[in-house]
């Protein structure tokens, strides 16, 4: 791509610390990167590395303690390693200025130490050296991602507000670039109307079906939503696209396609025919981000769609601002009277989640609960785990998405009656 500089090796990382779960920690969240990376417990094991293939970057861990790190930093000053050394510790570490004595006694040169907790965006500075020139992020080519095999599905567990256990997953749209790693979502999207869109939107589809199967084979069926924009639909065969990835599988109950709220209200009565059709083969809309367009939904004769989650921008801080609290209560209200499930986006505190706990959200997604993690990551988590425990699948059923006219009361024999959420029989 034009204006990228491109590595011709792929940088070495070498992860040093006594702690073997803050090893496998620092490889998961490296993991975002285009590196290899490998693990050194032992000063012996770091001394053979340098020997055979010295590493662009040592993470030097300090959280088991001064002794193992100096002894690290010395090996390092006896091979006469001119790579980067950074350091990793607890916030509130004693032993970082111990470390910075030594490196300097040794000669040498310490990167600002990486402290926990941390965010993206200082784990992206931290290793800035190891990146392309301009590491905040190049402008991908879609059709270069999609044609390279770099697109990705990262979820983000749906978390009912009430039980505090998995409902459901949002699958959202990475690319791993062969330089960059993991590319920030900013620089993923093309605009409306993109030629490219519809393949990678069936690139998408493909993908989240793939890592269904993934999903099932280790904890069950995981009701699944993925994001499509309203052009994708405006396409003459985008259903029988759509449908033709959906899984053979009777455990299969159904996915669920997120749409900008935005896009459904300027383009309603497409939305609402697409969503109509749609029923029939196990796929339900949901209205996503919805905000300020909510009022453009009230009064309507049917409402085909499932779900409705709200902005973030009117979730995150609501426990203490109540002109949040009115507009989300508003979006409640509307919901509970076309009968759809609600979602509240962005719930980053518990105070958060317990004002929307009360307001009378259904689900819960955000960064309180877990970041958007890679298919492999997520099947791992205690999230994915509890999905297998549940007594019986509580996802939307067929009912639910409109697949069957049913309303009623779901009742299992830990929770209180839970009123189901479907759409009006047309």
């Amino acid at each position: 791509m034009d204006g990228l500089e491109t590595r011709r090796d792929v940088p070495l990382v070498c992860v040093t610390d006594g702690k073997h779960h803050v090893r496998k920690f620092l490889r998961e969240v490296l993991g975002e990167f285009s590196f290899t990376i490998y693990e050194c417990v032992e000063v012996g094991e770091l001394s053979a590395a340098l020997d055979a293939r010295p590493p662009d970057l040592v993470i030097l861990g300090l959280t088991a303690g001064g002794i193992a790190a100096g002894e690290m930093l010395r090996m390092l000053a006896a091979k006469d390693f001119d790579g980067k050394v950074l350091p990793f510790a607890q916030r509130d570490s004693a032993v970082i200025e111990t470390i910075h004595e030594l490196a300097e006694q040794l000669g040498i040169s310490l990167l600002p130490p990486l402290l926990m907790p941390f965010s993206n965006e200082r784990l992206r500075e931290s290793i800035a050296i190891l990146l392309p020139e301009g590491s905040s992020g190049p402008l991908v080519d879609m059709a270069e991602a999609v044609r390279g095999g770099w697109l990705e599905l990262w979820y983000q567990p749906k978390i009912d507000a009430r039980a505090i256990v998995m409902r459901g997953v949002e699958a959202l749209l990475r690319i791993r670039h062969p330089a960059w790693g993991i590319v920030p979502p900013a620089y993923l999207v093309p605009n409306d109307g993109d030629p490219r869109f519809p393949p990678l939107s069936d690139s998408v589809i493909s993908c989240a079906v793939d890592d269904w199967h993934y999903f099932f084979a280790q904890h069950g069926p995981i009701e699944t939503s993925i994001n499509l924009p309203i052009a994708f639909l405006q396409e003459p065969d985008s259903i029988s696209r759509l449908c033709k990835h959906l899984p053979d599988n009777a455990a299969f109950e159904g996915l669920i396609v997120e749409i900008n709220g935005t896009e459904i209200v300027r383009n309603l009565d497409l939305a609402k025919e697409v969503a109509r059709q749609l029923r029939s083969h196990k796929i339900a809309i949901s209205i996503d981000d919805l905000g300020a367009e909510w009022l453009s939904l009230t009064g309507l004769c049917n409402f085909p769609f499932v779900e409705i989650k709200v902005d973030r921008k009117f979730v995150t801080g609501c426990a203490e601002d109540r002109l949040k609290q009115s507009i989300c209560r508003r979006i409640l209200d509307l919901a509970n009277g076309y009968g759809a499930r609600t979602v509240a986006e962005g719930v980053e505190t518990w105070a958060d989640f317990l004002a929307v706990r009360e307001m009378g959200f259904d689900l819960a997604q955000g960064f309180l609960f877990a970041k958007p993690m890679s298919a492999r990551k997520f099947a791992q988590t205690c999230w994915a785990a509890s999905q297998a425990c549940l007594p019986s699948p509580r996802s939307l059923s067929r009912a639910e998405l409109g697949f069957a006219n049913y309303t009623g009361t779901l009742v299992d024999q830990h929770e209180q009656p839970v009123r189901l959420r479907s759409g009006r029989p047309e």
